[in-house]
């Protein structure tokens, strides 16, 4: 970590605890760190786990913050905002919000208005250390508190800026729901694998390896994912002869189709959370 601000977590679910590992891992101070959440118990074991400090009242968390993570499911988040407004109004932190669905507006309209506020966008390889987020500030952030909360989502992964809150739909359709798109072909690969006599053990293996190891390449490598496909391709070869199945078969228009659906539900459920609060 770059700087050494105070963080207030409000909800400690696994991302929230994600993020303070990668926190933690990455030099920031447990003392640094606050976390709230009405069970006790669980507080505890945060505690145990992080040697954080903790309480069960979310205003006096709030209250000592310069960064407060909103960390809770979207159906309480109203009731959450509104309750330590009068805190964080008076005490101005940098808002972070990792709900979905929740805009920059209607938060800041809860929290009593005119604060500094991001909304992030994570998934859930950041529990294990490789997130990638997508993350949008208004109009009041400062480069520095930009700097900050990039470097709290950095310490799990990727953070990327948008420029416009509704590419965050987007965000949500490609690293928000990507994760199960690969996991599905996964899946799909072990099963073919072990009908052609893998034991189940051995195709996990090298399909996971498989995938890792391609995503490592595409990382590290100066070309795009076609240049890098068709590096594997060999005329008249396997890979050729698969890549052709899959072309033929329609991939790209149905990768797309369920991209786009996503999106589309994304903008739905956004529309039907500010329609109940």
């Amino acid at each position: 970590m770059s700087t050494s601000p105070t963080i207030s977590f409000i909800g400690a679910g696994n991302m929230a605890s994600a993020i303070i590992g990668g926190m933690l891992d990455n030099g920031c101070k447990a003392g640094d760190i606050w976390v709230s959440a009405p069970d006790d118990t669980h507080l505890q074991s945060i505690r145990k786990r992080f040697g954080v400090s903790i309480t069960t009242d979310n205003r006096y968390c709030a209250q000592q913050a310069d960064m407060v993570v909103l960390a809770v499911k979207p159906q309480v988040m109203a009731d959450v905002c509104r309750d330590i407004a009068p805190v964080v109004q008076n005490t101005r932190p940098l808002m972070v919000s990792i709900a979905a669905g929740l805009t920059v507006d209607t938060l800041d309209g809860w929290l009593g208005g005119g604060l500094p506020l991001v909304r992030v966008m994570p998934n859930t390889p950041s529990l294990v250390g490789k997130g990638a987020a997508g993350l949008f500030a208004n109009k009041d952030v400062k480069d520095n508190q930009k700097k900050m909360v990039a470097s709290v989502f950095e310490s799990i992964g990727s953070a990327l800026w948008v420029d416009d809150e509704h590419l965050l739909h987007g965000v949500t359709a490609l690293s928000g729901s990507g994760p199960a798109y690969f996991f599905l072909m996964l899946e799909v690969l072990e099963e073919v694998a072990t009908e052609a006599g893998i034991a189940a053990g051995t195709a996990r293996e090298l399909a996971i390896q498989t995938m890792a190891g391609a995503a490592e390449m595409a990382a590290r490598s100066e070309h795009d994912p076609g240049q890098l496909k068709r590096n594997v391709m060999s005329p008249g070869g396997t890979t050729e002869q698969a890549i052709k199945t899959f072309e033929e078969g329609g991939m790209r228009d149905l990768v797309r189709k369920a991209y786009n659906a996503a999106f589309k539900r994304s903008e739905e459920m956004a529309k039907e959370l500010a329609g109940k609060q």
